[in-house]
């Protein structure tokens, strides 16, 4: 099994893939140590609303992604019916209650609910597969479905296997009451914690004492050391009854919970105080010698990432780091494989790598695929990430592109490292499709190329377009990127246009540049000039910022070639 690889594709068909032999390739059984997902879902929509609409606004990768999947229809009909047909018993039977049969009416009936359930039920039936006997899953959700999800849960991996339901306060306090809300704030996501076995990885972790919880228990400070300390009872509860030792010590006649032995070491060692003469004696405990607090299922000491803050990418579902290496380092040891289905933007696959366990993560956009790439590049220089399932050659780009010409768009943004606009582009930039942000300026001013994709046949009417953005905006370079060849008159015509003259690096660059996809599989890159000299960015987001592009990047040797 490959570890420390990205899978471009749906999950369930990667977890599903099999050798002609039958055999599961990709993911066999028993062969992950821990799975980590956060499936997405609108959490800001009414909750009554998913049973009637089909609206529902999720981030544009997740649109494409999943408008077929999270709507009733055939597909979800053989899902449910393949559930019912081959999958466990008692998960059929619960689908089965909560969708509702004509011969059992009463159920919440086929929408975009019961399409969510079933969406889930599949995947989450193939995780338990793939987890090894030690192994645990932990699934991010919200309060919105985590009721539904806790039963198929249940279900799946049994009752007696659930863990922990765990609060992550995700947000400060606030109010909707402006915009007309009567609910109370909501500010927390929820984590189901399941073993697949009575015997499975917990590295317990324990959590620095609260302030105000120092000065109330352990106010007492040693003279000469400054450590603090609180006396505790050496009184055994239960007395005889659980065999407890009673005798005498510093006149006080009870039973202990040590040995006459060994409290008369402890005494010796200083460790026993005994107030005044006739006071019940009592332990001295260091606060420097406590674990801390276990850690509890309550976390609201994780941030969530602020608008400011250095880890963000402006990725629309991104946790913080410090929330994946809690969940990583709890539940797998060093060389352990982590897996997230749907990894987005790669947090818990940063976290993974920075631990020292080995990852596998899954998406169904390139745009996530890209974006994953380049974050663990820049967070672990020299890495070397395997993608499975991109276009390898101009046959399998073609054949990307008649599939899904969005998701042919974010590969080949990403392969030239530009950076996607999104598919909602207003006003001047109608009609491009990214930027490659740079600077040739020691001021770290910021120019940007921008870029258009095609993936269907070409001619001038659609480089004209680029050449009107180009124009409006005075940006200083535009990229033309191509399936097909272009035509002799739209070469001409992007000759025209003229070059981009540098200062900083004294040369010319042609303003409107054509690359084909073949040439980009051949190595060919956007003409673009270096960054000006600047302070090392230690995150992709300052990369960006600085203007250093991904280009830049590469011949500074600093990334691999995409």
């Amino acid at each position: 099994m490959d570890t420390n690889v990205l899978y471009y594709g749906d999950n369930l068909t990667i977890l599903r893939h099999r050798t002609e032999h039958g055999d599961h390739d990709y993911l066999p059984d028993n062969s992950v140590d821990l799975v980590y997902l956060d499936p997405p879902f609108n959490s800001q929509q009414a909750y009554n609303i998913l049973f009637k609409e089909n609206d529902v606004s999720w981030s544009p990768a997740q649109v494409k992604a999943f408008e077929d999947t999270w709507h009733w229809g055939p597909e979800t009909e053989r899902l449910y019916r393949g559930i019912v047909i081959d999958g466990p018993p008692r998960v059929a039977q619960l689908l089965a209650a909560l969708i509702g049969e004509p011969e059992n009416p009463g159920g919440i009936g086929r929408n975009d609910v019961t399409a969510y359930l079933v969406m889930m039920t599949v995947r989450l039936i193939e995780l338990h597969r793939v987890l090894k006997p030690t192994g645990s899953l932990f699934l991010h959700c919200d309060p919105t479905m985590s009721h539904y999800i806790k039963l198929i849960l249940d279900q799946i991996f049994g009752p007696t296997n659930f863990r922990n339901e765990i609060a992550w306060k995700r947000s400060s306090a606030h109010s909707d009451i402006g915009q007309g809300a009567k609910h109370m704030g909501r500010l927390h996501d929820i984590i189901f914690f399941f073993s697949k076995s009575e015997d499975f990885t917990a590295n317990m972790q324990f959590l620095p004492y609260d302030e105000s919880y120092v000065e109330s228990f352990y106010r007492h400070v040693e003279p000469g050391t400054g450590r603090h300390y609180t006396l505790d009872n050496l009184v055994a509860p239960g007395g005889a009854a659980k065999g407890n030792p009673r005798y005498e010590f510093l006149g006080i006649t009870r039973y202990w919970r040590y040995s006459q032995e060994r409290m008369q070491q402890l005494h010796a060692e200083g460790r026993i105080v005994q107030t005044k003469p006739g006071a019940v004696p009592r332990y001295k405990r260091y606060l420097d010698e406590m674990p801390g607090v276990a850690l509890q299922d309550i976390w609201d000491d994780i941030r969530p990432i602020g608008s400011q803050a250095n880890e963000r990418l402006g990725y629309p579902t991104q946790k913080p780091l410090a929330l994946l290496e809690r969940v990583i380092s709890f539940a797998s040891n060093e060389g352990d494989t982590a897996l997230d289905p749907f990894c987005g933007c790669g947090t818990a696959l940063v976290a993974a790598q920075k631990l020292n366990r080995r990852w596998i993560g899954i998406d169904i956009t390139h745009l996530a695929i890209s974006v994953m790439r380049k974050r663990l590049q820049e967070h672990f220089p020299g890495i070397q990430v395997k993608v499975i399932g991109e276009p390898e050659d101009l046959p399998s780009a073609k054949a990307l592109a008649n599939q899904n010409r969005y998701q042919f768009q974010w590969w080949a943004l990403s392969r030239i490292g530009a950076r996607p606009l999104g598919e909602k582009k207003k006003g001047p930039d109608k009609g491009i499709d990214g930027v490659i942000p740079f600077s040739d300026e020691p001021s770290g001013k910021l120019k940007r190329a921008v870029v258009s994709v095609k993936s269907g046949k070409v001619g001038v009417p659609a480089l004209r377009e680029l050449i009107g953005v180009l124009k409006a905006n005075q940006d200083p370079i535009g990229v033309f990127v191509t399936l097909y060849p272009p035509t002799s008159p739209m070469t001409t015509e992007a000759s025209a246009v003229g070059f981009y003259h540098s200062d900083l690096w004294q040369r010319d660059y042609a303003r409107v540049q054509i690359l084909t996809i073949d040439e980009v599989f051949q190595g060919k890159q956007p003409d673009i000039p270096l960054p000006a000299p600047s302070p090392k960015a230690d995150s992709f987001e300052k990369v960006v910022k600085h203007g250093k592009s991904i280009k830049g990047a590469i011949l500074e040797k600093r990334l691999p070639l995409l």
